[in-house]
């Protein structure tokens, strides 16, 4: 770890295991407080940058509000309720937990509660143990063939689901958000609630405990239920009416419930516990070594990652950056846009990265404007840039615009016409001194050898001069880039050649305060010259475009560029290159 950077503090208000412990306290000043109330809390908070926490509702706003150092709070659960979430949003703290971590955990034993229920395991294991065969009393049914509904499809539904499918079971689903193309390859089918609840032998709950979801599963969707069915819920206690399900219970109207949590906790003196067809447990669905180390791992990473800056920099100037962040200097021509769209959606893999410099905050692209625009019109989040820091690794020179196929005498007319700029002859010896004075936005160099100075009229930004200009003359003609201004090269190279446009030399600072001001430039008159740029990457464009976090692509990233280092399978070229497909 570099020895510069700030000890981070971190307090963790409750249980978790060493692992995650012993990684925090690889970067950070570890502090261990249990039990602390809100009042404490409020007290010692602020010497912390981050804090660890599982006790619900311990993190309230007005603890938040005290917390003026803390970046980020880790909760070693699957939910949020510890927290005031949208207070610490507010605060510009993050909030991470683990989710992923239980779900195998709590999945496995919805499949305990379910054979506990179907198999009568508590009333065999109590009955033997009181010296009691009841082998005869104990008849119970299998889960082949029968009908599970799950209630959500997150997570840890659809680890039940998988598990569901191994165990020959019909599964059925309704969510918020369906989704029942993705739902049907998994084997999986999206009914309405109502048909749910009326058609499955078992309803399990998988939703979280969001204020619309307090009281979801009521007498409502317990009255269609099959009085042989089964209801399990490991997910939690507020989403279903427990008054309403002990009624459904008493009346006979379903065969039995399995619960893990419940309203209030712990359920003591519940008449639901107490029920007989009810099988119940302490909240435990993801009390295993494996989910609470796998929480504990994920909750540390997750810190570690938003306190401590990862170091991803490869030699090459690499790196993925969010698209939000990227900003062209000049005006991109559409079409080019919509080739490149088809080319990147047939392809599989990233080849050239956009060169950009940094500045203040953002990037700005030298050159790769077409391939930043079309993944910005493709809605990606982030693109693969080649940052360039170094002024000695680039400099800025100009295009010059042959302009073909339009008629001479059609174009000056076009060009006359123009209320924004003010033409005036010239020659070869004197034109770039009258550019230098005057501010002149470029000159024109007609197949008659003829010279124009063009300049702004008084009062005209110029900005806006050489756009419309360039606009009007793209528009009308054919135009090419070249790095020739002398006409009879050019003749000879162009027989259909109207003239010849040059510009002056643009300097960095000028290209980076127009992109700053939120104005860009005509397209195709910068031209950088890159020395060692990297073209052919042939990076995986399912992991650029996947949801995952920037660092973990840019860890990804820096993997790639050091095997194929390390490996030999980079070449270096000082020549000037042509690019026969653009």
């Amino acid at each position: 770890m570099n020895q510069k950077r700030k000890k981070y503090s971190i307090l963790i208000c409750d249980s978790l295991p060493e692992v995650g412990i012993n990684m925090l306290k690889e970067h950070c000043i570890v502090d261990i407080q249990k039990g602390l109330n809100k009042n404490k809390l409020k007290k010692v908070i602020s010497g912390y940058d981050a804090a660890v926490v599982r006790k619900a509702g311990i993190f309230s706003r007005a603890v938040i509000e005290c917390a003026v150092n803390l970046k980020v709070i880790g909760l070693t659960g699957a939910g949020i309720d510890t927290t005031d979430v949208a207070a610490a949003q507010e605060n510009d703290i993050a909030v991470v937990n683990s989710p992923d971590a239980n779900s195998v955990a709590v999945a496995e034993y919805t499949f305990a509660l379910m054979f506990a229920l179907v198999r009568h395991l508590p009333r065999a294991n109590r009955s033997l143990k009181d010296n009691r065969w009841e082998k005869k009393d104990l008849m119970g049914t299998g889960l082949a063939g029968k009908t599970l509904g799950l209630v959500g499809f997150g997570r840890i539904a659809r680890q039940v689901a998988s598990r569901a499918l191994a165990f020959g079971m019909n599964i059925q689903v309704s969510q918020r958000r369906a989704t029942p193309k993705k739902n049907t390859k998994l084997g999986v089918k999206t009914v309405d609630l109502k048909t749910l609840f009326s058609t499955s032998d078992f309803v399990s709950l998988h939703i979280p405990a969001t204020p619309g979801n307090i009281n979801f599963v009521g007498l409502e969707q317990l009255s269609c239920m099959k009085p042989t069915a089964y209801i399990i819920n490991t997910s939690s206690g507020v989403v279903v009416d427990e008054d309403a399900l002990l009624d459904s219970l008493n009346k006979g109207t379903l065969a039995g419930a399995a619960l893990d949590v419940f309203k209030v906790e712990p359920a003591i003196d519940n008449l639901l516990v107490a029920h007989e067809n009810v099988i119940v447990s302490p909240h435990i669905g993801a009390s295993t070594d494996d989910a609470q180390q796998s929480s504990a791992i994920a909750i540390a990473e997750q810190i570690l990652d938003i306190l401590i800056e990862p170091e991803y920099e490869n030699p090459l100037g690499l790196a993925v950056v969010p698209l939000n962040k990227v900003f062209p200097h000049e005006l991109i021509d559409p079409r080019r846009v919509e080739n490149l769209i088809e080319k990147i959606n047939a392809s599989d893999v990233f080849t050239n990265p956009p060169i950009v410099v940094p500045f203040k905050d953002y990037y700005v692209v030298l050159d790769g404007a077409t391939r930043f625009s079309a993944f910005k019109k493709l809605g990606y989040p982030h693109i693969i840039v080649q940052v360039l820091k170094d002024s000695d690794e680039y400099k800025l020179d100009t295009w010059f615009h042959a302009i073909r196929k339009v008629d001479t005498e059609l174009l000056m007319n076009l060009l006359n016409e123009l209320p924004l700029i003010t033409m005036t002859k010239s020659d070869l010896k004197t034109v770039q001194a009258e550019m230098v004075k005057y501010g002149g936005l470029c000159y024109l160099q007609t197949v008659d050898k003829t010279i124009y100075h063009i300049h702004s009229k008084p009062g005209v930004n110029h900005l806006d001069a050489l756009n419309r200009l360039t606009d009007i003359y793209i528009k009308a003609s054919h135009v090419t880039r070249t790095l020739h201004e002398d006409i009879d090269i050019l003749i000879n190279e162009f027989p259909d050649l109207t003239g010849v446009v040059a510009f002056p030399v643009f300097t960095l600072d000028q290209v980076l305060q127009i992109t700053d001001a939120g104005n860009v430039m005509p397209a195709g008159i910068t031209r950088s010259i890159i020395s060692g740029r990297v073209m052919r990457l042939n990076a995986d464009f399912e992991y650029l475009k996947s949801d995952r976090d920037i660092d973990e692509k840019n860890k990804w990233l820096y993997d790639l560029v050091m095997e194929k280092l390390s490996n030999d399978q980079t070449r270096y070229y000082a020549e000037p290159i042509y690019l026969m497909d653009e």
